[in-house]
């Protein structure tokens, strides 16, 4: 048995505690200890420790200081199951440690993955421009099971999407202004389906952009499509050829034939 000679507190922590222990005749250091871990042992001057207790307290402080690490990772927001195991790992943390911090953590409902991803859901239907595909691929990414990630991403509705979408269209068509109207809403469909946006939807939505069109814009841009055309072409071919050619290009580029054949007429001598 050894006997507690002295107890200090760390000038560095006000909250650890340095714990001194007789050794015959002296004194020497034995260990560190929290607060928690004081008061919970109930630590004072003159208390007798064997070595089972001197290890258990010293077990028990290093839980104490893994879990505290958890506490302030999760200080600054919500974190997945996977994330925090993922931490602690980085931390080199004891896997037995790991497990009992977890265990707290679960215990004191400190981490929840379906109320994560229930919240994650909402933020990303707030503050960004992603479909439920691609946030529920986030989700899984962060250790959110399948399951769970289908069931956050419900709340993401074909009406919530659907007025997203449509936002999000009006801001961007009619900004490349030397594209087709047809081209710019391609493009805007590949983009909407890679930020994992549902098919239905996004073919609903910009179903009902037409009224956007242009008829100005969309004459500059096959003018504009039209003079490059020719640049390349003209020194190559002419006459039948070359007008060929030219309504080929810009019918591929998304312009309507009457008003290819009208800037062929104005431009091209048959």
């Amino acid at each position: 048995m050894r006997k507690i000679t002295r107890i200090t507190t760390q000038k560095k922590s006000k909250n650890r505690y340095n714990i001194f222990l007789s050794e015959g005749q002296d004194e020497v250091y034995g260990f560190s200890v929290d607060e928690a871990i004081l008061i919970e042992y109930k630590l004072r001057k003159d208390l007798e420790l064997d070595d089972s207790m001197i290890d258990t307290l010293v077990k028990k402080d290093t839980v104490h200081k893994s879990y505290t690490q958890a506490i302030n990772f999760l200080s600054y927001r919500m974190r997945t199951k996977k994330e925090i195991l993922d931490y602690l790992v980085k931390k080199e943390v004891d896997s037995e440690h790991i497990k009992v911090v977890i265990e707290k953590l679960n215990k004191e409902k400190l981490i929840d993955d379906k109320e994560f991803a229930d919240m994650f859901v909402r933020t990303r239907i707030n503050t960004t421009i992603k479909g439920p595909s691609l946030i529920k691929k986030e989700l899984i990414e962060k250790g959110v099971s399948g399951s769970i990630a289908s069931e956050a991403v419900e709340q993401f509705t074909y009406e919530i999407q659907y007025e997203k979408i449509l936002k999000w269209i009006e801001k961007k068509v009619n900004t490349k202004k030397n594209d087709s109207f047809q081209k710019q809403v391609q493009q805007l469909q590949v983009t909407l389906m890679q930020k994992g946006f549902t098919h239905d939807v996004i073919k609903d939505a910009l179903a009902d952009i037409n009224e956007e069109k242009d008829d100005d814009n969309e004459w500059n841009a096959l003018v504009y499509q039209g003079e490059k055309l020719f640049r390349k072409y003209q020194p190559k071919m002419s006459g039948y050829k070359l007008h060929n050619k030219m309504k080929e290009s810009l019918y591929t580029k998304g312009f309507a034939m009457d008003m290819i054949n009208r800037f062929l007429e104005e431009n091209l001598e048959e």
